[in-house]
This record gives structure tokens, C-alpha cells and sequence, in this order.
């Protein structure tokens, strides 16, 4: 098969790979459509956990083709998404239902080889049925999973104001889920008219500055950034016993600064999110039922070999950009190949 590998930082190439089999209780999935994630640029650039070299990729979803041993739920044939993060369960975090903090985590994509190739194994305990989703929304499960994650986190009541800082392919998913909770109003900040354009299209306020926000205004203010500079700020737009949500991934090693004589007068509550804690059939549900809408953020469908072209294309920030994906098996069609 073809495989995108991350030999090292900024060296990336595709190449063949052997097919790996299934172990038992694991199923391989012939990737239709993974998305680029800011945690697959963080790899790329040496900025995050993992492991070279490393087959990048955890956004996904494609067709089962082989199962191994002890498989009974999943079968050869089934259209399926994954939950990329693998906890052990049965650390002191899992059976205290932390599984995202698992002291045994594996992780698609970032520890183990990932979905940026033509085929890739995954234990049938992460791996959920999608049905007659399209292998493009099946691709948003993940990262769904991980907004929903960060949307509890945030508590966002009825009748609050929230800002939410940045309008690329996570703010617009943190923006769509934020409306269920019932806020009367969601102010989002983005300087790309297109992205501010989408925005406004979901039920948003768009304002293109930081500048452009008030301060001590919000009941909670999420940072979907990463960038140290807006984080910074997040304290100050806050109202008094307001809470901040950190759900941007900032450069591995940065230190924020953060006002904290600001923190301690307004009582403030801030909090980080940290991937998902099993809310893949809650972004299942989500998707499903229209609540949350993902066709309209897939701006470039691109071949393995355009992966650092894809790559560019997000971090230069460009217009028509939001969210980027990969095709490893050139295609989005229904896959009908089976192995046994």
C-alpha cells in the first residue's frame, strides 16, 4: 500500500508499505477520507507527542475489509469512523472514567500508525458504524468528538453570551455545538471574510479584530486558536465570574502569560480540553440529524502526494480554506474491496 510517513521534522514522503494485518479484536479499514488536523502540522513540525517516523492521520473514516480474532460487532463491508484515542481501561484514570488522561494512551495517527495511507488497523473498541453518512462527514467524527468534549467543559448555560475566538474547521464545529446549549448570542472572531461568512451562516455574530470585542462582556470565552497572543486576551473579554475555555493546541513547550491579577478580580473559571472522553455517538447523533453541519467546511479534497501542499495551504491561512482532506484510496465513492 501507499503511506504518507513523517521520517522526521518537515521530511515527509510517501511510499510502500507492506498491508498491515488485523490483530485480534482489531479491523482493517481501507481509508477513504482523512482530514489534516492541526495536531497532524504540530507532528509534522516537531511541536507534539509521537514518535518518528510516523504515519500522521486521525481524522477518518473508510470501509472495513478484514477483521481479526475475537471481532463480533464490527464487520468486513461496514462504512465506519474511529475514535483515534485508545485507552487501556483499567488504569486509575479509566476506571474513573478520565479515559482521555489514560496513563497506558495510544493514539491513531500519533503513537501508532496512522490514516494517511491506503489501509490501517484500529481495535474494534474505538471503531463506530456510520451508516449511510458520507465518508467525508464520517472524517468530522473525531474531531466532533473532541468540540463535544470541550463544550461540556465550557458549561455553557441558557441565556449566556460566548465569544468564540477563531473561525477555522474546530471553531465553526465548537460554534454549532455551542448553539444547542441555548446562548442568546455567540460572537465569533475570525479575519477571514469566507470563514466570518460561514460564521454568520451557522447563527453567529461575526467580528473580524480582536479589537472589534468588548471587554468583561462574555459569560464564557473560548480560545479555538492555539495562538498565544489571542489566548492571552481571553481573561480580559470575560465577564466577572465568567469562565475562559483553552481549546486551541498551542506549540508544544510555549508559555503563555495570562493577567492574573484579572483572574483573581474577576473570579474567573478557565479551563483546557483535552481530546475526547467517548462522545464519538454523540457526534454520530449529531451529524446525523442535521444539527451540526460538516459538508459545507470540506474546502480541498487532496491526494496523499499533495499532503504538504495541504499542509501550506492551512498554515498560510488562505481564504478559501477550512478544512483540508486527504483521499489515501483516491476516492469517496462506496469501496467494495474485501479481504479476507
Amino acid at each position: 500500500m501507499r503511506a504518507l510517513t513523517i521520517a522526521q521534522a518537515n521530511r515527509v514522503d510517501v511510499r510502500e508499505m507492506p498491508v498491515p494485518d488485523p490483530a485480534p479484536s482489531e479491523v482493517l479499514i481501507r481509508v477513504a477520507a482523512c482530514g489534516i488536523c492541526g495536531t497532524d502540522v504540530h507532528i509534522l513540525r516537531g511541536e507534539y507527542l509521537g514518535d518518528y517516523p510516523i504515519v500522521p492521520g486521525h481524522e477518518f473514516a473508510g470501509q472495513v475489509v478484514a477483521v481479526g480474532r475475537g471481532v463480533s460487532r464490527i464487520g468486513s463491508g461496514d462504512r465506519v469512523a474511529v475514535e483515534p484515542n485508545i485507552a487501556c481501561d483499567n488504569c486509575n484514570p479509566c476506571l474513573n472514567n478520565r479515559q482521555n488522561f489514560c496513563q497506558n494512551w495510544q493514539a491513531i495517527g500519533v503513537t501508532r500508525q496512522g490514516a494517511m495511507a491506503e489501509y490501517v488497523t484500529a481495535p474494534e473498541k474505538v471503531v463506530v458504524e456510520i451508516g449511510d453518512l458520507s465518508y467525508a462527514q464520517g472524517a468530522f467524527i473525531e474531531p466532533l468528538s473532541c468540540v463535544i468534549h470541550g463544550i461540556e467543559r465550557a458549561e455553557i448555560a441558557l441565556g449566556d453570551r460566548v465569544a468564540i475566538l477563531g473561525a477555522g474547521p474546530i471553531g465553526l464545529l465548537l460554534l454549532q455545538v455551542a448553539l444547542t446549549r441555548g446562548p442568546v448570542e455567540v460572537t465569533v472572531l475570525e479575519r477571514q471574510p469566507a470563514r466570518g461568512a460561514l460564521a454568520e451562516a451557522y447563527g453567529a455574530r461575526w467580528v473580524p479584530t480582536l479589537t472589534a470585542l468588548p471587554e468583561d462582556a462574555y459569560d464564557v470565552v473560548i480560545d479555538a486558536t492555539g495562538a498565544l497572543p489571542v489566548m492571552a486576551r481571553t481573561p480580559a473579554l470575560a465577564r466577572k465570574g465568567g469562565s475562559v475555555l483553552l481549546f486551541g493546541v498551542p506549540p508544544r513547550g510555549a508559555k503563555l502569560s495570562l493577567d492574573a491579577f484579572t483572574i483573581f478580580e474577576k473570579g474567573l473559571t478557565v479551563r483546557s480540553s483535552f481530546t475526547s472522553r467517548r462522545n464519538t455517538f454523540q457526534a454520530l447523533a449529531l451529524i446525523r440529524s442535521g444539527a451540526v453541519r460538516v459538508d459545507d467546511l470540506v474546502s480541498h479534497r487532496l491526494p496523499l502526494e499533495r499532503f504538504q501542499e495541504g499542509v501550506a495551504l492551512i498554515e498560510e491561512g488562505q481564504e478559501d480554506v477550512v478544512k483540508v482532506l486527504m483521499l489515501p484510496s483516491g476516492t469517496e465513492l462506496p469501496l467494495t474491496e474485501t479481504r479476507t
